[in-house]
């Protein structure tokens, strides 16, 4: 991970725990799917993220999320060390495990020159 990219990755880990403390969940949850679309070529900061979703889904009580954050959590690895995770997938249990998606701007821009 370029020094660039890892900036923008950490700043919305940073902003996901702020949010999180503030009990801001939504906020939060976007934070972390900014994060994972940021993360999704490199194996231990795309699980890193998966982490954070599962516990995130924990504390909201989203058995539907924890559900689906378990496979992703054992695929994540795999899917970035094979190049296999689907671009800007935001990496929740409500698009498919495979769905490519659209990545806002200004990600875009810090993956296209990271």
């Amino acid at each position: 991970m370029s020094p660039t990219l890892r900036r923008a990755f950490e700043r919305e880990l940073v902003q996901f725990a702020e949010k999180s403390a503030a009990r801001e969940l939504d906020a939060a949850w976007k934070c972390l799917e900014r994060a994972h679309a940021l993360s999704q070529g490199y194996a231990v900061p795309h699980v890193r993220v998966h982490g954070a979703m599962f516990w995130l889904a924990v504390r909201r009580g989203d058995v539907r999320e924890i559900l689906g954050q378990i496979p992703r959590l054992l695929l994540a690895g795999p899917a970035s060390l094979l190049g296999r995770a689907p671009r800007g997938n935001t990496g929740g249990s409500n698009v498919g495990i495979l769905t490519p998606m659209a990545i806002p701007s200004d990600l875009e821009e810090i993956l296209r020159h990271p």
